[in-house]
């Protein structure tokens, strides 16, 4: 039996995040597009609630297209603060909506959005040494930095809590804990 990082539980959907996607470093531009819609989803809620909701996020964003994104109207607004299948929240389907057009202008100004969000730990990732789930801080002074960044570039929920969520979510750092059998792989 394999030793996880303790969040993952039992629930099968966490446990595939966990042993294939969390702290894998990720440079394609949609992914990383995404999983920062994603984690400002998440805001007040849990990370398994999001997951559970993920293939309805992408039918609903167009699979994250960020083009499509930023030419959503009121009345896509509209449909998707009826969909049952997302977090319904004015807000966060502003910001998502949002976070596209500003997404597209980062990657215009830098070449991809990958380029642009790696400086933040200077293109590698950060492996941390975390014997247990306590020792990992909520944010860090690159999460700080990063989400200074964004809002100033117009970025809507992006605090720093959620930019080391996303970090994590990345691979931007490693915060399996070291007897957990994914950290050895970094």
């Amino acid at each position: 039996m394999k030793t996880r990082c303790g969040w993952s539980t039992n629930d099968p959907l966490y446990i595939k995040y966990h042993d294939e996607e969390w702290g894998v470093p990720v440079h394609d531009d949609r992914k990383l597009f995404e999983m920062l819609i994603l984690e400002g989803a998440q805001a007040g809620l849990s990370w398994i609630t999001i997951l559970r909701k993920r293939e309805n996020y992408r039918k609903a964003f167009n699979n994250f297209d960020a083009r499509k994104i930023a030419k959503y109207d009121s009345k896509k607004v509209k449909q998707l603060l009826q969909n049952e299948g997302i977090v319904r929240n004015r807000l966060k389907i502003a910001a998502a909506i949002r976070n596209a057009k500003c997404f597209l202008e980062i990657q215009k100004e830098f070449g991809s959005f990958d380029r642009y969000i790696w400086q933040f730990v200077n293109g590698k990732p950060i492996i941390n040494n975390r014997k247990s789930l306590k020792d990992i801080p909520p944010m860090t002074k690159e999460s700080d930095a990063m989400s200074k960044d964004l809002k100033k570039r117009g970025f809507k929920f992006v605090g720093s809590t959620i930019c080391y969520a996303f970090m994590q979510a990345v691979g931007m750092v490693n915060d399996h804990v070291e007897n957990c059998y994914r950290y050895k792989i970094f």
